[in-house]
């Protein structure tokens, strides 16, 4: 009887031990699909944050053109896009600065020959939206080649143009507005990268300040392009 009883134990022993290792594989497995679906989750979380970020500063939306750089005419200009991203302008660039009235386009694109990103808004977007744009256009750390001003009957609130690309928006707190500065300012396609979008040669008034200038006389020289004083040495080759 005592051997009989010794063996149950021993078996109940048994199954208690099997049982305890069953339960212990269990938890681990469990443990181990949980840790496995948390990493998946959180995988495609930065996955998908990713792809929203890569979204909200996608420039798919910017239109491109092609223009010939050193067109200096004197007269008005008829522009294809609104406002000009390229072609024939005044011999006289626009001081890059924010202006609170429209600029004269023919000085603006060539600014924009120079580097320069101009920042367009309709006259009636709300001050709030405007004080934002400002911020923008005064923090990016480029300055020198920004230019910001009012433009009538623009085809949205909001146009950022460069030397042969635009974009339309109509939030100034688009990502994309910042994203089109980070890209195009003195980019790749800037015709004369550079030269000043400064000096003394540059305009600073506004449209309704002063007509376009005039072609000068023979006892007159037009503007001399000149070099930013920041250009780089590969610039100025």
């Amino acid at each position: 009887m005592t051997k009989e009883k010794a063996q149950a134990r021993r078996e109940n022993l048994q199954r208690l031990r099997a049982e305890q290792k069953r339960k212990q594989r269990r938890a681990a497995l469990l443990m181990w699909g949980t840790g496995g679906l948390i990493i998946v989750v959180l995988v495609g979380l930065v996955g998908f944050y990713l792809i929203d970020q890569s979204r909200k500063t996608s420039l798919d939306a910017v239109t491109s053109v092609k223009y010939e750089a050193g067109q200096h005419v004197w007269n008005t200009v008829s522009y294809k896009e609104t406002p000009p991203v390229g072609g024939e302008h005044n011999n006289y660039w626009q001081q890059c600065a924010i202006y609170d009235k429209p600029i004269h386009s023919e000085h603006a694109v060539h600014s924009l020959e120079h580097g320069a990103v101009w920042i367009t808004y309709r006259p009636d977007l709300p001050k709030a939206q405007v004080d934002q744009l400002k911020e923008v256009a005064g923090s990016t750390g480029q300055q020198d080649y920004m230019l910001m001003s009012p433009f009538p009957n623009l085809p949205s609130p909001i146009v950022v143009s460069s030397w042969g690309h635009q974009l339309k928006l109509t939030d100034p707190a688009d990502p994309k507005l910042g994203a089109f500065i980070k890209r195009y300012q003195n980019g790749p396609d800037t015709p004369e990268p550079g030269a000043t979008c400064g000096g003394t040669d540059a305009i600073t008034t506004t449209a309704d300040q002063a007509p376009l200038p005039p072609e000068p006389t023979n006892q007159q020289q037009a503007p001399m392009e000149t070099l930013s004083p920041s250009a780089s040495p590969s610039q100025q080759q």
